[in-house]
């Protein structure tokens, strides 16, 4: 319940703040303008008018919220009936069974049946907890084949039933998981928590620093029935708070490193005795988190995949075909188990292998005559073949969802061709990138490319609407062309640097916002200096010095308080968003895009002074209207993170070679939920380096054929 009356305090709060500023700052404007005549003052004071009443309204709304918020502080709460928890459990273990039911079957993670994948506890000491505490000396996962009944069975025999499960890419991590978490809530006793499978890259540390409250937060946004008025208020926070819940966290790894240390040490901390967790990450990560931590996963029992021998393999693949195949797999299957194909035994005793067999002949209902050619040849080759139709198989097996959003199906309808088109060019650019060839970041798509075409292109298109607008209404050609022209090379050279940059995000901290408003008050001050002295000297020998003293006052004020208000809140507002703080590559996009929109409301507030200021000299409309698109224009050179902006001025001309697709993100969200993508941080990458590595070759032996000599005839 505290982190529910803590987000609606902080709402309240912030409305309360928002309504104040935007009542003294329609106070501070009414003030300082000067009463025009009635044929000259009519619509700037009906918009001091709307602008007051606004900000009234929304310090309004911010009292109410913050009195409503006081009194249900003050109310007694309601705690939930342990009726209403045990209903809650029994809604919520239906609803995970679907959710995952549906999942499984897409993926055909157990039909017939799950992977014969062994799995033993790991041998590497300084990654387990002392055994004594683990497992009272029992051997709960001795390393032969196992059924996910039997793993299931050994899970619930650990003491403290944590299990950290670890491997390299492609061994099955997610697919045990969720294995675990359908067959644990197949055999769920009355009373037993209820295992719920969630992503590790959707916990942020500095939102909620336990386990349960972050839990909370989960179940109340992915399982909204469980706030249902007839279960009682705060189910949610109670079943997290109580430890009803068998958290299942997949994807470790995905985390940047520095995240993942904190994440196991916030596991650590907000863990009492009871607390059953199963966490999912490679083991090279795991192992670097827990050196940089000094410490291991408290009382977790760890395991890892050991190799899938001939016979086995063959055994599950006979188990996934009809029981009449075609004739070509008896042969197959027999080569497998009598060693007569090396290199397909070789291949399959991975669940990497052995899922490529699967997905590529066996959903596709392929031939598999080409299975047996290669697996008696080398498993270089082999494997070659495999990636050779995996992307294909994966695009036609895996539809579009309908509807709502689901994890491992793609929104949108790509072909085979461009998903290997597109997937190869992000290959080369790896590829040639002298930094890193495993990361793939958004906004290193700005980089892919020269980008002064794309400033020029952009400066003239804005600068000509610029010129057409100022012409039209009402300024002179010349003018309207030299004013063109300036805004074209504004943005010519102010966009440079907006290709390197990297993303920012929003920070709407209140104390660190008043310390950089007090900060830029001095420029404040100096800018309301220079404002009032070239109103002075504007309108003094025009107009006589009493209204020059009106000029300097109002030039003053307006310039000062506009360079307070916009350089202080983008001050405010702007942070980094870097490696540590970042959750997944779309999180970042969105931070910086409503960065980017946070700076344009700065601009317009820019041009809204400049407006003012227009009208405090009795310029015409037209002079008004510039100050706008003026202020607006700065308000985007505003800020060191324009990675949004550069994504956007990039991607269309990467779309119109081929490259990639208008969409791009889309297209990257879509091959992480194939399956050819994963996520660490706010990268991507390749989700098996064998897919990467295989991309590269083929674009090397491309190039190397089109360099080759033509013979002459």
């Amino acid at each position: 319940m505290s982190g529910q009356y803590a987000q609606r305090k902080s709402k309240a709060v912030g409305a309360l703040v928002w309504g104040v500023l935007l009542l003294a700052a329609a106070v501070a404007i009414l003030a300082v303008v000067t009463k025009q005549s009635v044929s000259q003052g009519v619509a700037p004071g009906i918009t001091q008018l709307v602008a007051t009443v606004g900000s009234v309204i929304a310090l309004a709304g911010g009292l109410r919220g913050l009195l409503s918020w006081w009194h249900e502080c003050r109310a007694p709460a309601c705690a939930p009936t342990s009726a209403g928890i045990d209903t809650a459990k029994d809604i919520l273990a239906g609803l995970v069974a679907e959710q995952w039911r549906e999942e499984t079957v897409l993926r055909s993670l157990g039909d017939p049946e799950p992977m014969p994948l062994p799995w033993r506890a790991t041998g590497r000491r300084e990654l387990v907890d002392h055994p004594e505490i683990i497992a009272k000396g029992a051997v709960a996962f001795p390393g032969l084949p196992m059924h996910i009944r039997d793993m299931a069975s050994g899970f619930r025999a650990l003491p403290c039933r944590r299990l950290v499960i670890l491997g390299g890419p492609g061994t099955g991590k997610t697919t045990l998981a969720v294995q675990l978490v359908l067959e644990l809530l197949r055999t769920r006793e009355p009373g037993e928590r209820v295992p719920v499978l969630v992503s590790a890259a959707r916990w942020d540390e500095r939102a909620h620093p336990r386990m349960q409250d972050w839990l909370a937060s989960f179940l109340a946004m992915d399982y909204p029935a469980l706030r249902a008025d007839a279960l009682g208020p705060g189910i949610p926070e109670a079943l997290a708070a109580r430890g009803e819940l068998l958290p299942v966290i997949d994807g470790l790894d995905e985390l940047p490193e520095h995240a993942r240390t904190d994440m196991l040490r916030a596991l650590n901390r907000s863990m009492c005795e009871n607390d059953q967790l199963i966490l999912t990450c490679r083991t090279e990560q795991f192992a670097e988190s827990v050196d940089e931590l000094g410490d291991v996963l408290t009382a977790a029992a760890v395991i890892e995949p050991q190799p899938i021998d001939a016979v086995a393999a063959a055994g599950y693949l006979a188990a996934c075909l009809p029981p009449v195949p075609r004739p070509a797999w008896s042969e197959v299957l027999e080569s497998l188990r009598t060693g007569a194909a090396p290199a397909l035994a070789q291949v399959t005793s991975t669940s990497l292998g052995l899922w490529l067999v699967r997905v590529t002949y066996i959903a596709t209902r392929a031939d598999p005559a080409p299975l047996l050619a290669y697996g008696r040849g080398s498993a270089a080759e082999l494997h070659d073949h495999l990636c050779d139709e995996l992307i294909p198989a994966l695009v036609s097996t895996r539809p579009p969802a309908n509807g709502t959003a689901q994890p491992f199906r793609p929104q949108h309808a790509w072909t085979p061709e461009q998903v290997d088109r597109w997937l190869t060019y992000l290959c080369r650019e790896l590829s040639a990138s002298e930094a890193d060839t495993r990361d793939l970041a958004w906004w290193h798509l700005a980089r892919y490319t020269r980008n002064w075409p794309v400033r020029w292109w952009s400066g003239i298109a804005v600068g000509a609407v610029a010129c057409v607008v100022y012409t039209v209404l009402g300024g002179t050609p010349a003018v309207g062309a030299a004013s063109g022209v300036l805004v074209m090379l504004v943005i010519v050279l102010a966009t440079g640097s907006w290709f390197r940059e990297t993303p920012g995000h929003v920070d709407f901290h209140l104390r660190r916002g008043l310390f950089n408003l007090v900060r830029v008050l001095p420029a404040g001050i100096l800018v309301g200096a220079l404002g009032a002295g070239i109103g002075w000297l504007t309108a003094t020998p025009f107009q006589g010095p009493e209204i020059g003293m009106k000029a300097a006052t109002e030039v003053g004020l307006l310039s000062g308080i506009g360079f307070v208000v916009v350089q202080g809140l983008i001050r405010w507002v702007e942070r980094p968003a870097t490696d540590a703080s970042a959750r997944s590559p779309r999180s970042t996009w969105r931070a910086d895009r409503n960065l980017t929109a946070i700076r344009i409301g700065s601009g317009l507030a820019v041009g809204v002074i400049g407006a003012f200021i227009a009208w405090g000299f009795k310029f015409n409309p037209v002079a008004s209207l510039v100050g706008g698109l003026v202020g607006l224009l700065f308000g985007l050179m505003l800020g060191s993170h324009h990675a949004w902006l550069a994504y956007n001025l990039t991607v269309p001309r990467l779309a119109t070679r081929g490259s990639l697709p208008l969409r791009a993100m889309d297209f990257l969200d879509d091959a992480h939920r194939l399956g050819l993508l994963r996520t660490e941080g706010p990268y991507y990458q390749f989700r098996h380096v064998e897919l990467q590595q295989h991309l590269a070759r083929e674009l090397a032996e491309k190039k190397s054929r089109h360099r080759e000599p033509v013979p002459l005839s």
